[in-house]
């Protein structure tokens, strides 16, 4: 399978994982819902961290605790609770912000410097969450959705950033296993307290096995050897790709609307990260 085609179907299943949210989240809940994700994705991932088990020293496991609540529980729980509150597509196009949000969360907290280009493309990007956040589809506001997709995508840019320098060398596959599963070990006990008491239907089932296997163990599986095969740059493309497959998917599925203040969010967004990542190439 060519290089092009896994990034197709990686954008593809990243895309999907908000319409799985939006079709479960109602009957779980979000923190149920985030459990099973987490549990899932993390079972899956396990044969590489039991074939790696001897690089994870025990000192390494409470920083790699703390990573897999900041870059992986919390902001899962943020994405299902906006999931609750907005069609897919919003979700979608909020986690477009990831890239910037590493650059910003480096500006501040980790001594980078920002080029007038990337402070520019910040603008942009947050000008999106805006207009984005103004917007009403089916009469309900998605203010609110909005605002918990960006900050999710500000911890996805901080928990970049500290894996980066605290669990540098680490197999990512295998350390992927470790921080899933110790976020769902910290949220059992929220999911266990807020498990649903009332029959979930099938397609819930379903759709949360999904998001648990297919958008988390798999897709980071293929994430993790498209980066081994053609490297990290290349592979972040997959980054614009994950909006329009959610919007998409909740289109075709769900008969969502694409309403003008989506598209435009959707173009201010993208359209930023294009620009800072032109400029990083350019460098």
């Amino acid at each position: 399978m060519s290089y092009v085609v896994l990034l197709l179907v990686l954008g593809a299943i990243w895309g999907g994982s908000f319409l799985f949210m939006r079709i479960a989240v109602n009957d779980f809940g979000p923190v149920p819902l985030v459990e099973m994700r987490l549990a899932l994705g993390s079972a899956l991932l396990l044969p590489f961290l039991w074939r790696d088990r001897e690089k994870f020293t025990l000192r390494r496991w409470p920083m790699m605790a703390f990573i897999g609540l900041m870059n992986s529980a919390l902001p899962f729980l943020l994405f299902a609770w906006a999931a609750e509150r907005a069609p897919a597509g919003v979700g979608a196009i909020a986690n477009g912000m990831t890239a910037l949000c590493a650059a910003l969360m480096g500006f501040l907290f980790f001594h980078e410097k920002l080029s007038a280009r990337q402070s520019i493309a910040l603008v942009a990007g947050f000008a999106g969450i805006i207009v984005l956040a103004s917007g009403k589809m089916a009469g309900m506001s998605v203010g609110w959705a909005s605002i918990a997709g960006a900050v999710a995508s500000l911890m996805y840019g901080l928990g970049a950033h500290m894996a980066r320098r605290h669990l540098q060398g680490l197999p990512p596959a295998a350390l992927a296993a470790v921080t899933l599963g110790s976020g769902a070990l910290l949220a059992a006990p929220f999911a266990i307290a807020t498990w649903p008491r009332h029959a979930i239907p099938m397609k819930s089932w379903l759709s949360a096995g999904a998001l648990g296997m297919l958008c988390t163990g798999i897709a980071f599986a293929m994430f993790y050897r498209l980066i081994e095969k053609v490297g990290a740059n290349r592979t972040t493309i997959v980054t614009y790709l994950i909006p329009p497959f959610g919007v998409a998917w909740g289109w075709l599925f769900l008969d969502e609307p694409v309403t003008l203040t989506m598209s435009i969010a959707c173009v201010l967004i993208l359209g930023s990260v294009a620009l800072s990542q032109n400029w990083g190439a350019k460098r």
